[in-house]
């Protein structure tokens, strides 16, 4: 009994056997222009792969989003070729479940890494539009300083205090940006305050004096002063000068020298900064002199002190 179930048995595998070797035999010669498919498209895969990757260098700066899209051309090609291939060997079956299978990832990767595909969207974006390069000084989230790279996913600044801030791309997008070095100048404001007693008008122009001949400024803009506000204890202005803006640095040495310029340009003409003022009320007996308001606070404190009990 054990004997003729083995031998059944082995009749099976052999029959079964059989049939596969036939039938690679007849599929021999689809298997070999399966696999010459496979190569030729292999070929012109890494062909035009690296002819993507070079056409966009030479019109984009990203090399990492260029390097990204011919080797997803490459992917793109060769999966064409593998299906071509499987189609070859009547594998259709194949076919349409790997596509339904990659169907299914793609929408699970998809919800998995939202962010990083959104990342991803945005250095794509960036690199096509080049709202910012590297260089640049750019403004985002309150983080101000240099692009150093831009990567696919993130974008790194190098503040002015040297701290590297890797902000990602869908911020760099979606929120306000400042690019400062988009364009070549930039208004220097600065608040100055005066005494009361100061003739606004000479006031006025002895500031535009003073700073119409700072080296940076350019000359087709004339120097601003307004006047604002009565303050507390000053007439408070801005004075408004246009300069060339190269980088930050020669911003700030630009502003340093406004400063100066302007306590100087007071100090030689006698205008006075005045420091804030404040009343200072010793009301507690409701004097009408400020001495006979100190008086009276000393006398209360003599009273004081004599109703203490002596230890």
């Amino acid at each position: 009994m054990v004997e003729n179930s083995i031998e059944h048995a082995w009749k099976l595998i052999s029959v079964k056997l059989m049939d596969w070797y036939e039938l690679s035999i007849q599929n021999l010669p689809n298997f070999f222009v399966a696999l010459l498919v496979v190569v030729i498209f292999a070929f012109i895969a890494r062909w035009m792969g690296l002819g993507v990757q070079t056409l966009m260098l030479r019109h984009i700066r990203n090399r990492a989003l260029a390097s990204l899209t011919g080797t997803v051309i490459k992917i793109v090609i060769v999966f064409i070729g593998l299906f071509i291939s499987l189609g070859i060997l009547h594998l259709d079956k194949t076919v349409t479940s790997l596509l339904a299978g990659a169907g299914v990832i793609g929408i699970a990767l998809g919800f998995a890494f939202q962010d990083i595909a959104a990342n991803f969207v945005a250095g794509v974006l960036i690199a096509f539009r080049e709202p910012y390069k590297i260089g640049d000084i750019v403004e985002v989230e309150s983080y101000l300083g240099t692009v150093k790279s831009i990567d696919l996913r993130t974008t790194l600044i190098e503040t002015f205090q040297g701290i590297e801030i890797y902000i990602p791309n869908q911020l760099m997008v979606t929120k306000p940006l400042q690019n400062i070095s988009g364009t070549p100048r930039r208004r220097v404001d600065l608040s100055v305050g005066v005494s009361y007693a100061e003739n606004l008008r000479d006031v006025t122009e002895i500031i535009k004096k003073a700073l119409s001949s700072i080296e940076e400024r350019i000359k087709e803009r004339d120097v601003e002063v307004f006047f604002e506000e009565f303050g507390g204890s000053s007439i408070n202005c801005t004075a408004q000068v246009w300069v060339s803006y190269p980088n930050h640095r020669a911003y700030l040495d630009t502003r340093h020298e406004i400063v100066i310029r302007i306590k100087e340009a007071f100090d030689k003409n006698g205008i006075t900064i005045p420091f804030p003022i404040r009343t200072l009320d010793f009301g507690i007996k409701g004097g009408k002199t400020l001495q006979e308001n100190l008086t009276a606070f000393y006398k209360s404190s003599d009273d004081l002190e004599e109703r203490e009990p002596t230890k």
